[in-house]
């Protein structure tokens, strides 16, 4: 799990990289809460999304938006840390570019920008959408949404409204094409500060779906 340091639109950006095992390993780029709340490629459950990709053979990159850590810059509302995840993206490609698949996960703010970075980047196939802000951002965007996924979300997030998950959920469930697989995690809160294990229980059971030679995914 060796410190990477790579370029970004501001400046330099740090990371972590697992490199890829084997020749055309997938690819999957894990992206972090908001910066101004505290969030980091540390944290807790970006750690669990970043190990868990790791375990199953993936060229797995988490890294911090600009401003956070060793990473140059200053928060952009978003429009950087775009930037910023499409240029951390290019860098894992640069030297892996015989990758045929290419997965993204983000938790809360992490999950917005990685939807906005699913829709510039027709080489992603899934996505994992912790606790999407649905409620704080617009979502609009997502028309139509290009791949298939899975959205978990607490059932007492004080942050995010289940109620507004679930309005994204049925929205993205009237589009042909694409499954979205949505789980509810019972006395979770945004966080998931007890409930860390029945999350990565729900997002490791629909990558063993998505994963298996004969997923009815693809």
């Amino acid at each position: 799990m060796p410190d990477v340091i790579f370029p970004g639109p501001e400046g330099r950006l740090e990371g972590r990289f697992s490199p890829p095992p084997r020749p055309r390993a997938p690819v999957a780029l894990i992206l972090h809460p908001h910066p101004q709340g505290g969030g980091t490629m540390n944290d807790r459950i970006t750690q669990a999304l970043y190990k868990t990709f790791v375990k199953r053979g993936f060229a797995t990159l988490r890294f911090n938006f600009r401003g956070v850590g060793r990473s140059q810059g200053v928060f952009d509302n978003g429009i950087g840390e775009l930037s910023d995840a499409a240029s951390a993206l290019d860098w894992v490609q640069s030297f892996h570019p015989e990758a045929q698949t290419t997965w993204i996960a983000g938790f809360s703010f992490g999950a917005w920008i990685a939807m906005q970075l699913l829709m510039r980047r027709p080489e992603v196939r899934g996505f994992i959408s912790v606790a999407p802000p649905a409620n704080m951002y617009d979502f609009s965007f997502l028309a139509p949404c290009p791949a298939s996924g899975i959205i978990v979300q607490g059932v007492n997030d004080e942050v995010v409204s289940a109620q507004s998950v679930q309005k994204l959920v049925d929205k993205l469930r009237t589009q042909k094409g694409i499954t979205i697989h949505h789980d509810e995690i019972r006395n979770a809160n945004h966080f998931f500060e007890h409930e860390l294990d029945q999350l990565m229980m729900s997002v490791d059971n629909y990558l063993d779906m998505r994963l298996a030679p004969d997923s009815p995914i693809r």
